[in-house]
């Protein structure tokens, strides 16, 4: 059976973004500094419909997740500050679903990507990505605000985070505002490198 996972970078201090984001200031100050370790591998960079880069763990770890979702979740913050910079393709390659209060018609971009905005909760949001993902998994992108949302209504498998070894300070906390009554977790996996280490929980209802 498919799974619906949340796959989140953060800080050592626990920070999933800076202060201060926005459309002009995506992640928040900064934030950009929580994915350093992602932009020079290969995985990333081919769904930037750029060459090269490198192939090692962390690559791996890049490649499992873009084979495993079938669809993908984010929040309406996600999506405004990632509109303007995501390329064409955008490097989801499968569809996405921005939950959000207002209303807009499909946005369809090359690849297979085509964002569908959905107005009525993050079940319905969930339950649409499934349905779209078919036999694979549905990932739930962000912001923190819609992972927790899931997690509180009991729809998310795995959590996947990737801690960056540097502290922010301040910004947007992952779990801030979880209801710890709701679920719990078991590790399932740590991988490590210089640049970040990879921890897999199971959730635990």
């Amino acid at each position: 059976m498919s799974k619906v996972f949340a796959s989140m970078g953060m800080s050592l201090d626990g920070f999933v973004a800076g202060p201060n984001g926005g459309p002009d200031n995506a992640l928040g100050d900064g934030g950009f500094r929580i994915h350093q370790w992602v932009f020079d591998l290969e995985s990333w960079r081919e769904r930037q419909s750029r060459e090269g880069g490198a192939t090692n763990a962390d690559d791996e770890i890049v490649k499992e997740n873009f084979a495993r979702a079938g669809a993908y979740v984010m929040g309406r913050r996600m999506f405004d500050e990632g509109e303007a910079g995501w390329p064409d393709p955008p490097p989801f390659q499968a569809p996405v679903f921005v939950l959000t209060h207002n209303p807009r018609e499909p946005w369809v971009r090359q690849g297979g990507t085509t964002f569908t905005f959905v107005t009525d909760g993050v079940e319905s949001a969930v339950e649409q990505a499934r349905a779209a993902a078919g036999d694979k998994d549905v990932q739930i992108s962000g912001g923190a605000d819609v992972v927790r949302q899931a997690l509180d209504a009991g729809l998310v498998d795995e959590v996947e985070v990737h801690v960056a070894p540097i502290l922010l300070g301040r910004g947007v906390r992952l779990f801030d505002g979880v209801d710890p009554e709701r679920c719990a977790f078991e590790p399932e996996r740590v991988v490590g490198s210089p640049g970040v280490t990879h921890l897999r929980y199971r959730v635990v209802r």
